[in-house]
């Protein structure tokens, strides 16, 4: 290997283990997985970079060959399951969008499978080819789920998109410089910078979701636009974020939800734990709620006693059921707080979870906010503490009663009973 593309090369393979150092970093803060999973990816490319770009040829010896022929021809479609099942993860498309879903999944699988028939079939000639097209074929999929993912409403999956447009030209030349195509320096140096921005461009996004979930979970200093205790976003902010995403809705035109929920006499847990032990439980309350929806939908603090999620895109209407369901289950779970006189205690939150389908059809926000609001405050009267409007019959049922969608085959709910709701007509609650 001629001494400028070793130093090329060497420079960009150094400044991707400085990604990878920098992710574990983060995972040694945070202690979260995503940061974890983020660093083994980048990782991965870092050993992709090496075998294809010609380190690891100049540095092995002659006997190790055959080994670094087969790294070459599974090494790209390792990366691409890692990065297809890893990115799945991080879209939250198997509770969003099915052929995100579907996509990612099936690609995920498909790529390595194929390369290992490719090496087992194929003359060896074509078995590098055959990899680098599926290779290059599965990032621009990857490009085109990250578009869908941001136009769902993620809007830190642009950033991966831009980082996968980066990825295809620099998995390309890669390619071409494994199966030693003519190319000069200054070509194979664009081939370098596009493997380090691509890299880099995804880390800092994952980087970003990290501290997003930190900030929910921690206690670090917020701006004035998120809440005091919960670290959550205030009031306006949240109707910002429903504006926005109606908006988007309009131009996917998908089914998505408006996710409320209500704390009923607060008082009754600052009587017995006092203020600090009320804010902990308002903080132990928005990490569950952020935990079961996803930190693709953020969480918000409408007003005091009022919790919103916006859900842009749901992958079926009955899966507003599930996380109906999961949500109140968690929030009703105890909680462990410190007590007024410092000695820890349990309380448990008297709540209600109101799901508001939101149809492809655009509404004013401050009426979905309300009619979400009274579908919380009707919950109350429920079993389960979760309501939604029934689809055929317009009624305010409990979340396991409504005709949402076909139902799992081990789920035999009895019929609802009859509990007086509460009209929908109430006066609009302001932040």
């Amino acid at each position: 290997m001629p001494i400028p593309e070793l130093a090329i090369w060497s420079a960009a393979a150094g400044a991707i283990a400085l990604v990878v150092l920098l992710g574990l970093a983060d995972f040694a803060l945070s202690r979260r997985i995503d940061a974890l999973h983020g660093a083994i990816y980048n990782l991965i490319a870092l050993f992709f970079v090496l075998v294809m770009s010609g380190i690891a040829g100049s540095l092995l010896p002659p006997q190790w060959r055959p080994e670094l022929r087969i790294a070459k021809v599974l090494a790209g479609p390792v990366c691409a399951f890692t990065g297809d099942l890893l990115i799945r993860t991080w879209f939250g498309a198997r509770h969003r969008d099915r052929l995100m879903d579907l996509s990612l999944l099936v690609a995920g699988i498909a790529v390595p499978v194929l390369a290992a028939g490719a090496l087992l079939m194929l003359p060896r000639a074509q078995q590098l080819p055959a990899a680098a097209g599926m290779v290059v074929l599965n990032t621009a999929l990857v490009t085109w789920m990250s578009v869908r993912a941001w136009l769902l409403g993620d809007a830190l999956a642009l950033g991966i998109a831009l980082g996968s447009l980066l990825m295809v030209a620099a998995v390309g030349g890669l390619y071409a410089i494994a199966l030693a195509a003519p190319m000069g320096t200054g070509a194979q140096a664009l081939v370098a910078l596009g493997s380090v921005l691509c890299v880099a461009v995804i880390g800092i996004v994952l980087w970003q979701r990290n501290q997003h979930a930190r900030r929910v979970r921690g206690s670090q200093e917020v701006q004035s636009q998120y809440d005091a205790v919960t670290k959550l976003p205030g009031g306006l902010p949240v109707v910002r974020h429903l504006i926005r995403a109606q908006k988007r809705r309009r131009m996917t035109r998908r089914e998505g939800a408006i996710i409320a929920v209500l704390v009923f006499e607060p008082e009754r847990i600052r009587a017995v734990a006092g203020t600090v032990g009320l804010n902990e439980a308002y903080v132990q309350l928005a990490h569950r709620l952020q935990h079961q929806v996803g930190v693709m939908n953020p969480a918000g603090r409408y007003w005091e006693r009022c919790f919103v999620v916006v859900v842009e895109s749901i992958r079926t209407t009955a899966s507003l059921r599930t996380m109906g369901l999961r949500v109140a289950a968690a929030l009703r779970r105890p909680m462990h707080v410190t007590g007024a006189d410092g000695s820890p205690m349990q309380v448990r939150l008297d709540v209600g979870i109101g799901v508001l389908r939101l149809e492809r059809e655009s509404a004013e926000v401050e009426d979905l906010l309300h009619e979400a609001q009274a579908l919380a405050e009707a919950a109350r009267h429920f079993a389960s503490r979760a309501a939604t409007r029934d689809p055929e019959t317009g009624d305010v049922v409990p979340v396991e009663h409504a005709q949402l969608g076909p139902r799992p085959a081990t789920s035999r709910p009895q019929p609802p009973r009859r509990f007086p709701v509460p009209s929908l007509r109430t006066p609009r609650a302001r932040p």
